[in-house]
């Protein structure tokens, strides 16, 4: 059992590693086998698919990078203002270490099903989160008065995207800090209710 579990992360290990050093161009299953010293029916053996592959490493990044954990003060939160503000804090804050990941995925996806299967996974998880914030804020009686709870989800999610930290952290240059406080303020603002956002 520990073999075969050594085996699995020596994959997810070298498909992690093509991924990023090549913006997932070198992702095909028999290079994945090859930087992990393994045959293509080893591969195979534990992913039939090179979607599962790849839907397999971000659950395994999300694993080691105990995202459970970071979002634990979200989902502990006693009222939805604050589950919203740790929920961004969360999320803003693990961005950075999957930004390699999620950067070639989102170069692949428009051309690549197996990438767009994997990427689609992951921002239907994101969504979640933010459906859970939204639903605590409408719970409390604190979500903005002319936005429904789908609306405001929506917006979050957009509001948070991997594409709207890229740009303001790496071609306007904010600190993480900034990216994070605005992006709260921002959110507080516009879909809580004037009364709670004030």
């Amino acid at each position: 059992m520990a073999a075969t579990a050594d085996t699995r992360t020596r994959i997810l290990n070298a498909c992690h590693t093509l991924l990023v050093s090549d913006t997932g161009a070198s992702t095909r299953m028999s290079d994945i086998a090859k930087a992990a010293g393994l045959s293509r029916q080893a591969v195979y053996l534990h992913f039939k698919t090179r979607a599962e592959l790849l839907i397999s490493l971000t659950r395994h990044i999300d694993e080691v990078e105990d995202v459970a954990g970071r979002l634990a003060p979200s989902r502990a939160a006693t009222s939805g203002l604050e589950r919203l503000g740790a929920y961004i804090e969360a999320w803003g804050g693990y961005i950075p270490i999957i930004y390699p990941v999620a950067r070639a995925l989102m170069a692949m996806a428009p051309s690549d099903e197996a990438a767009d299967l994997a990427w689609t996974d992951r921002m239907t998880a994101m969504r979640q989160g933010c459906d859970a914030a939204i639903h605590a804020l409408a719970a409390d009686g604190d979500l903005r008065p002319e936005l429904d709870a789908q609306t405001a989800a929506d917006l979050l999610w957009a509001i948070l995207s991997v594409r709207n930290w890229e740009a303001l952290t790496l071609s306007c240059g904010w600190p993480q800090a900034q990216y994070l406080h605005h992006m709260k303020a921002l959110t507080r603002n516009y879909l809580c209710s004037k009364e709670t956002a004030s």
